[in-house]
């Protein structure tokens, strides 16, 4: 059960990374004026705003750091003495990869 709560909230954090997701509260926008235009003031405006700058912060910190995921892979791929499972390692939930850190620190110590 752990196992898939941690895969659900990765995958969770993928979505909402992606352009679809504005979409999505566009649309939920669209019907909260279409079903309850006397709600609609602005503090809905101010929580869909929120709602939006959160996906595009999101999606920034991904970009980021696939990017970042990326530069490494190439350096590990081109350094000789460079360990291939580490170029793995960003499949791996974020509590492995904490694990596989701890490890090697202890290793270094």
């Amino acid at each position: 059960m752990l196992n898939f709560y941690r895969h659900w909230t990765t995958n969770f954090g993928r979505i909402a990374g992606h352009p679809a997701a504005l979409s999505i509260v566009a649309i939920y926008a669209g019907l909260w004026v279409w079903f309850s235009p006397g709600t609609f003031e602005w503090n809905a405006v101010a929580t869909l705003l929120v709602w939006m700058m959160t996906l595009f912060i999101q999606r920034s910190n991904r970009r980021d750091s696939l990017a970042v995921q990326a530069k490494l892979d190439e350096l590990l791929r081109s350094h000789a003495e460079a360990r291939g499972e580490l170029a793995a390692l960003d499949d791996e939930e974020p509590e492995e990869i904490e694990k596989h850190r701890e490890e090697e620190r202890l290793k270094a110590s």
